[in-house]
C-alpha cells in the first residue's frame, strides 16, 4: 500500500509486537513473536523468528518474561523496533509510505553492504576463537565450501529450497552420510543462519521448516581398522622416514585411545608409574572428562624410540617447527595407507575407533574401554561401540554351542 502526500498531511504507523496469533500456544508448545505496522486500515505482520511459550511472553508490556534468556530477547526486540522506526521515519520525509516495503528496506538498512559470506566470515573469527586448532580448520574448510559451491551468497538465498538443494548436493558428492552431511555442512550453514536471526538479518530460519537427517552414531561405526588391516600397518615398509613416523603416530594414537586434540596437548608429564605401570592420563580436551590409558608396550616403545611423540604436535618454541595440523596429519594418512596396501579412506580419528574396537573385542569391560576414551558415560561408549566384529560375535556363539544344542 503506497499512500503519496505531503509529508505536514502523513501520518505515522502504528507498530509494536504480537504474539501467538492464531491462539494455539501453551506450556508446551510455542508460538512466534511478529512485529505488526498498522497503517490507514493496513496491516503488515512478519515473523521475528523468536519463538517463546505460554506465560513468557508480557502482551500488555510487549516483553519476553520467565526465561534466562529474557533480557537478551526483549534487546534484540527493542533494536528492531528502533531499526523499523527509522525505515518509516525515512519514508515519512520521503512523502511515500509504503508498509509492505518495511521488511526489505529493514534488511538493507541493517546490513546494506554485506552478504550472507561476509557476515560468516566475521562470526567465524569469534566462532574460532580459544577452539582447538582443529575445530577452526572445520570452519575455514566450512567457509571455503560455501564459496565454492556458490549458490548461498546473500540473505535472500536462504531458502527452504537452497537447503534441500544443498542436501542433494552432498548425497550425490560420494554418496555421503547423513551423520556427515550434517556435522560437517548442514550444522555449520544452521549455526550462521541462527546467528543472523539474533541480529535481525534474517527473520526467518529455513531449517525450521526443512527436515534434515542428522544420522546417528551407527553410520561411523565401520570408521576403523580391522585387527589384520591393523597389524598389516604396524608391519609395512615405509617408503621414507616422514610417513614411517606417520605411521608411528597413528599406532601410538590407536593404543591410547586419544583424540587428535588430545594427542595435540599430550607431555611426557601427563605419564606416571602406576603399580608399576607406565600410565597415561588427563582430562578430554573436548569434554574435560577424566581419562586414563595404562601404556601397552607398542606405545611404550614409540615414545622411548623418538623421545616422546613420533611426528611434530606442539609448537617448537625456539625453532620454525609447525604443529602438525589434523588435516596435514589426514593428508599424510593417505600415503601411510596406500604404502601399507590398506585401501580405506582413513583419517586421525580411526585411530581412536581402532583402539576402541580392540579392546572390546578382546574382552576388555565396557565400563572400562569408557573410563580410557574418556567418555562422559557408559552410554556414550555403547551408542558408538556397540558393534562387535563379526568373527569375535561368531567365536563367542561358538564356544557355548555344546550348551545350548
Amino acid at each position: 500500500m503506497v499512500i503519496r502526500k505531503r509529508r505536514s498531511e502523513l501520518a505515522l504507523p502504528q507498530i509494536g509486537y504480537v504474539w501467538d496469533r492464531y491462539n494455539y500456544a501453551s506450556s508446551t508448545r510455542d508460538a512466534v513473536i511478529c512485529w505488526r505496522v498498522h497503517y490507514l486500515g493496513k496491516v503488515k505482520v512478519v515473523s521475528t523468528g523468536i519463538r517463546v511459550f505460554k506465560g513468557e511472553w508480557d502482551k500488555r508490556y510487549q516483553r519476553v518474561i520467565n526465561r534466562p534468556d529474557a533480557a537478551i530477547i526483549n534487546k534484540q526486540l527493542d533494536q528492531l523496533i528502533r531499526d523499523i522506526r527509522e525505515v518509516v521515519y525515512d519514508m515519512y520525509n520521503d512523502g511515500n509510505i509504503d508498509i509492505y516495503a518495511i521488511e526489505s528496506k529493514l534488511l538493507g538498512k541493517r546490513k546494506p553492504n554485506q552478504t550472507f559470506l561476509d557476515f560468516c566470515e566475521e562470526r567465524a573469527k569469534i566462532r574460532k576463537y580459544g577452539k582447538a586448532i582443529d575445530s577452526q580448520e572445520r570452519y575455514e574448510r566450512f567457509l571455503k565450501f560455501l564459496l565454492n559451491w556458490g549458490k548461498i551468497k546473500t540473505f535472500y538465498d536462504l531458502t527452504e529450497a537452497k537447503v534441500m538443494e544443498l542436501d542433494r548436493y552432498l548425497k550425490g558428492k560420494n554418496n555421503m552420510k547423513a551423520k556427515s552431511r550434517w556435522n560437517n555442512y548442514h550444522r555449520f550453514l544452521n549455526s550462521f543462519i541462527l546467528d543472523a536471526q539474533k541480529e535481525g538479518l534474517v527473520t526467518v530460519n529455513p531449517y525450521d521448516k526443512v527436515k534434515i537427517d542428522h544420522g546417528d552414531d551407527s553410520d561411523g561405526i565401520d570408521k576403523f581398522l580391522y585387527p589384520d588391516e591393523f597389524a598389516k600397518l604396524r608391519a609395512a615398509e615405509m617408503p621414507t622416514e616422514r610417513l614411517a613416523r606417520i605411521r608411528d603416530l597413528f599406532v601410538f594414537q590407536t593404543y591410547t585411545c586419544l583424540a587428535y586434540r588430545d594427542l595435540a596437548e599430550f607431555s611426557m608429564k601427563k605419564v606416571r608409574d602406576v603399580e608399576l605401570n607406565k600410565v597415561l592420563s588427563g582430562k578430554r580436551g573436548k569434554t574435560n572428562i577424566q581419562y586414563i590409558v595404562p601404556l601397552l608396550t607398542p606405545a611404550r616403545e614409540i615414545l622411548a624410540k623418538y623421545k616422546g611423540l613420533p611426528a611434530s604436535m606442539t609448537p617448537k618454541r625456539k625453532t620454525s617447527g609447525k604443529i602438525l595440523t589434523n588435516q596435514k596429519y589426514n593428508d599424510a594418512l593417505k600415503e601411510v595407507m596406500e604404502a601399507a596396501g590398506i585401501d580405506r579412506p582413513v583419517t586421525s580419528h580411526w585411530a581412536r575407533h581402532t583402539g576402541a574396537t580392540l579392546l572390546l573385542n578382546a574382552g576388555v569391560p565396557l565400563v572400562v574401554v569408557s573410563k580410557v576414551c574418556g567418555h562422559s558415560s557408559i552410554k556414550m561408549t555403547e551408542k558408538i561401540y556397540a558393534k562387535l566384529l563379526q568373527h569375535t560375535v561368531v567365536e563367542e556363539v561358538m564356544k557355548v554351542e555344546d550348551k545350548i544344542i
